[in-house]
């Protein structure tokens, strides 16, 4: 008998065969007393091994045969033809932005536009590729899941997309606290692609059109956009323009070192004459590379002894919205697990002896340059030589099919060379490939030449957001769209002087645009916990109280969400009231068990939260009857964990608080445009090379500068008060003597 475990798993290819009832409950009962230990031990599903033979196959009907699940498609492409019918866009129509592009940015662009009361218009090649996910099926991670947190404290759809799509859900960093914790999903791709396509066509304000855009319509007196000409001749008039092409300027696919294919994305075009028209424009471009893994027929891996990691119980949701509601997940009854594999030195082995079959770009002289966080698999092998082996998760693409992602084998080898690759790997020994991987190579613009609200510096009216910037990543992109579109927005409705902006004190991506503005990037950026310097403060748990109340300032959020954001904050000021007001002795304290000092001085419940590894239950068990009833109707079920993680990190965000203030007053202290980096004393060489290259035009530049120190920073701003004193001085001797 095969094991059901490959039920949940792989599905027969081209067919909806949802888990079964009885499979759903045979899976649980393997797997739940395991699971329990481990969540008492930690908090959550760990990784365990278990052998995929334990599971065994129920052989129960199918849930929707091949026929009815065609009919579904069909029934959906017509809706989405019938809202294109009812939006058409006519030769005279005119539109306040217009946003090319329907990935990730796209959509979160062109939706916040509408959100914000733009007559909005998406042009697309395809409409049914609008929201597609081309690499990995997943959203979130280490500071990425914080992104996606934040895009939907703004009101965004990424967050709704993988809450309803998502088939496995897990909080990366769970060990080392709420300030880094990732939450991570992967989803369905086809549930998620609809969900997005749904929303966006659900979405007031909002029009649709396939078709290529070629050319930007630009005054160039004025140096104003004023529309776009599509592939096929039409003009269509706008104020404002945003580009989210991602990895399609001038792109080429690479597949080993002959053959190639001109496009961006496996199925899709390319685009020539945007980049073409950039650089009329006078914009820098450059060339950056990615790359994507072989997918994988999943009935053809064996999936015993390796390592499983199954969903968490119960997973936790994206979107603030389905965390006030209670709605939760759209998925947690099939949740899928996720398998790990490695290479090894016959891996590494047929790697190396392959070298010379990659392909050659046109960047880095002809390496290409490919994202530093996230290489492909020869990028891994080459650059640690001294591994032994790199970990492989399987992660499936969804609930209907057979395809599986090989997650850390990004690779732009030969098919037959992917294939021998693939057959060296534990249980990848038979393995049949779907889809070979593939390596892109494209344009992007230097990001320094737009402002900090993504408009460009040198032609009104144009915006950029995506990879087209110089990132990687659905989240980066996503946070980009959303910003611009509300920006964007907010101008072709002649409320410019509204624009958001959103510095490092305020989230990750203040962080995530301000690194790009003021820094650029020279490979693929993609945002990490280290890159934010005030992480302590800007944690998954607390996105909407950061910026809900900013984003339904500008409209992009939506009065419901703000009803519910109040009723929370409402709570939480009633939480906070209680924890800070009710005190017990030492003795009190420690006859409930918690280990206070017994210095006679009584502490607070805030107090006592504080402490590590104190929780909620901890204190309730300290409290009298009387206010434990009080507790319970003071402290709310909904924000019991946001006030114990506010109280942990109470102390060191106090701090961090002082600092961004200090930070802000000096973060506008202008350097003088003649500095002579050589004659600031104390600076190493380092510092004074990066000094002198980036050239910053203020000290919080200046501090956001790579390699250069905090005590560098405190040398210059003393150089600057120094140098700005002999100036008066020397102003006030002219003066006296005139």
């Amino acid at each position: 008998r095969r094991p059901m475990l490959r039920r949940l798993v792989r599905t027969r290819l081209r067919r909806t065969r949802a888990p079964c009832p009885p499979c759903l409950r045979a899976y649980r009962r393997a797997t739940a007393s395991s699971v329990r230990a481990s969540t008492a031990r930690t908090g959550q599903a760990s990784r365990r091994c278990l052998s995929a033979s334990a599971m065994r196959r129920h052989s129960g009907p199918l849930r929707l045969p091949f026929e009815e699940r065609t009919k579904e498609e069909q029934e959906f492409h017509g809706e989405m033809e019938r809202v294109l019918d009812a939006r058409r866009v006519e030769e005279a129509d005119e539109f306040d932005v217009v946003v090319i592009g329907g990935g990730h940015a796209g959509c979160e662009a062109a939706t916040a536009a509408a959100r914000v009361g733009a007559r909005t218009l998406l042009v697309t090649h395809k409409l049914e590729t609008i929201g597609e996910m081309s690499c990995n099926p997943s959203v979130g991670g280490v500071g990425k899941g914080i992104l996606a947190r934040e895009i939907d404290a703004l009101g965004g759809v990424m967050a709704m997309a993988i809450d309803a799509a998502g088939i496995q859900f897990h909080m990366l960093n769970r060990s080392r606290g709420e300030a880094v914790f990732g939450p991570r999903a992967q989803a369905d791709r086809v549930l998620y692609r609809r969900f997005m396509q749904r929303e966006l066509a659900a979405t007031e304000n909002l029009f649709l059109m396939t078709g290529g855009a070629e050319d930007i319509v630009v005054d160039y007196e004025a140096r104003r956009v004023q529309g776009v000409v599509l592939a096929n001749g039409q003009r269509v008039k706008a104020k404002q323009v945003i580009l989210t092409t991602g990895t399609f300027l001038r792109a080429v696919m690479h597949i080993g070192p002959t053959e190639t294919v001109l496009g961006g994305r496996h199925g899709d075009t390319r685009s020539v004459g945007l980049s073409e028209t950039m650089e009329k424009l006078g914009f820098q471009l450059n060339r950056l590379t990615t790359a994507t893994p072989p997918r994988l027929d999943g009935r053809t891996i064996d999936f015993d002894g390796m390592m499983m990691q199954v969903s968490d119980d119960p997973p936790s949701p994206f979107s603030y919205m389905n965390e006030y509601t209670g709605a939760g997940i759209g998925l947690a009854d099939k949740q899928v697990p996720n398998f790990m594999t490695h290479t090894n030195e016959e891996t590494h082995r047929i790697i190396r002896d392959n070298l010379h079959l990659l392909p050659t770009f046109l960047g880095n002289e002809g390496k290409g340059q490919g994202p530093r966080y996230c290489p492909a698999i020869e990028g891994k092998v080459r650059r640690f030589p001294q591994r032994d082996w790199h970990q492989v998760w399987l992660e499936p693409e969804g609930l209907t099919t057979e395809i599986v992602y090989p997650n850390g084998l990004s690779t732009g080898f030969p098919p037959d060379v992917q294939l021998d690759i693939l057959h060296s790997i534990r249980g990848l020994e038979n393995v049949e490939m779907t889809r070979p991987g593939y390596a892109v190579e494209y344009d992007f613009v230097d990001p320094r030449q737009l402002r900090n609200t993504l408009e460009t510096k040198s032609v009104a009216g144009l915006w950029l957001a995506g990879q087209i910037n110089g990132t990687t990543g659905y989240e980066e992109a996503a946070a980009q769209g959303i910003v611009a579109g509300i920006n964007a927005g907010l101008s072709g409705t002649d409320r410019a002087e509204e624009a958001m902006v959103l510095d490092r004190a305020d989230a990750y991506v203040g962080v995530l645009i301000d690194d790009l503005t003021s820094l650029g990037t020279s490979e693929p950026y993609r945002m990490f916990t280290a890159r934010c310097e005030y992480r302590l403060m800007l944690r998954a748990d607390n996105a909407d109280q950061r910026l809900t109340e900013k984003g339904h300032a500008v409209g992009s959020v939506d009065e419901e969400r703000k009803r519910y954001f109040d009723e929370k904050s409402e709570r939480l000021s009633k939480a906070r009231k209680f924890i800070s007001t009710v005190t017990l002795s030492p003795q009190a304290w420690r006859k409930g068990g918690v280990q206070v000092k017994e210095d006679g001085r009584p502490r607070s419940v805030a107090d006592v939260l504080a402490y590590p590894k104190i929780t909620w239950a901890d204190v309730l068990r300290c409290l009298p009857a009387e206010q434990r009833a009080e507790a319970d109707a003071q402290v709310h079920e909904s924000v019991r964990n946001d006030v114990q993680v506010e109280c942990k990190y109470s102390e060191w965000v106090d701090r961090q608080k002082r600092e961004v203030e200090r930070a802000r007053r000096e973060e506008g202290l202008e350097l003088p445009a003649d500095i002579d980096y050589s004659q600031v004393p104390s600076l190493s060489t380092e510092e004074r090379e990066k000094l002198a290259r980036f050239r910053p035009r203020t000290l919080g530049e200046a501090n956001r500068i790579s390699g250069v120190t905090p005590n560098a920073v405190t040398l210059l701003y003393t150089y600057c008060q120094r140098h700005r004193q002999q100036q008066q001085q020397r102003q006030s001797q002219s003066q006296g003597r005139s």
